[in-house]
């Protein structure tokens, strides 16, 4: 019997040589592989997406300063002037400037309370039944955090005189966070000018978590103090004396910080007159005076020079002279021209320096 021949290829070695249309019918009968990632939908939901850090907002600032680098340059070099002005002057302008500040602040701030109602708290933490304590609390902490206090820099909580009650939840973030979270980006910041810090630190206040009932008062004074960081004599810049456009918050950090250079701006040119006035009003005072004698007259001067508006009873308080003694120089500098009255009222009247 003849041995049939095997049919099947006994050199493995050989390669099995296909066509390509051969391949392509191979591939197309695999129908259990998936297809292309290209070819297949994507009906996945977007994924979270990764949230640029808090620094990141400072780039943004920092063009905003070389678009507006020649406006910031003038109103840094009239700041300058204003502290050198203040270094050389009685510490009695920096406490009428305070006083103007704090007045209009409130104003923008929805507080409303005027020079005469502000002198009487801060003086004599006298009000009346129509004023609102928790805006006067307001208002004369701005005072004495525009006349001296720490550094909001350094212990935010101090500055603000803000603290985390005791008895807090968990859950609850704390002032702490929010406002180290704030002081990261500030002192990230340092490279950028004095005002452009300022200006970028008041419109990231809320953003912070830093606002609460009665915040852009906080959130401008605290920025009038980081506008003179580096200052020696002037301890804030003025920024609602001459109106409060530059505290909107509206628009690109280009556009902030240009409101904010012309408010500023405004501002100091209004402090300047101011100090222009008293420091005129005192020379003439001093030359009308000579002839009076005693410590009440000198005294009633550096009232009015520290004061916008002084009551018989402020005077009183700040000079220790008698009733009588206080309301016989009033009534001399009156008649002198040298003071007038501002309430036309016969009880609670108020004097404030002539120009």
């Amino acid at each position: 019997m003849k041995p049939q021949t095997s049919t099947f290829l006994d050199d493995f070695d050989d390669p099995l040589v296909m066509t390509e249309e051969e391949e392509d019918a191979h591939e197309d009968d695999l129908w259990f592989l998936p297809g292309p990632l290209e070819d297949e939908p994507d009906d996945l939901p977007p994924g979270p997406r990764a949230e640029p850090p808090d620094t990141a907002v400072i780039e943004d600032w920092a063009k905003a300063e070389s678009v507006h680098a020649a406006r910031l340059a003038g109103v840094a070099g009239r700041l300058g002037a204003l502290d050198d002005r203040l270094l050389r002057g009685p510490a009695g302008w920096r406490h009428r400037l305070a006083h103007i500040e704090a007045a209009d602040l409130s104003w923008f701030a929805g507080d409303r309370v005027n020079c005469d109602r502000l002198a009487l708290w801060v003086s004599m933490r006298l009000s009346g039944a129509q004023d609102d304590p928790n805006a006067l609390a307001r208002v004369g902490w701005a005072v004495r955090r525009l006349t001296g206090g720490p550094e909001p820099k350094g212990d935010l909580a101090a500055f603000l005189d803000r603290r985390d009650p005791d008895n807090i939840e968990d859950s609850t973030e704390r002032f702490e966070d929010r406002s180290g979270g704030w002081l990261d980006v500030m002192a990230a910041a340092g490279d950028l000018h004095p005002i452009t810090r300022s200006c970028m630190g008041f419109h990231l206040w809320s953003l912070a978590g830093l606002g609460r009932h009665g915040d852009q008062m906080e959130a401008a004074v605290t920025a009038s103090r980081i506008a003179v960081s580096d200052g020696s004599g002037a301890i804030f810049a003025p920024l609602a004396m001459g109106g409060a456009g530059g505290l909107r918050a509206t628009g690109l950090p280009p556009e902030r910080l240009a409101r904010w250079l012309d408010g500023m701006s405004s501002a100091i040119l209004k402090a300047m007159r101011t100090l222009d006035d008293i420091e005129s009003w005192t020379w003439r005072a001093e030359n009308s005076m000579e002839q009076l004698s005693g410590r009440t007259p000198v005294a009633l001067r550096k009232v009015f020079t520290e004061w916008p508006l002084v009551s018989a009873p402020m005077a009183e308080a700040m000079t220790g002279a008698s009733r009588a003694a206080v309301q016989r120089n009033l009534a001399w500098m009156e008649a002198s021209a040298l003071i007038c009255e501002v309430t036309g009222q016969g009880r609670y009247r108020m004097w404030k320096a002539t120009g």
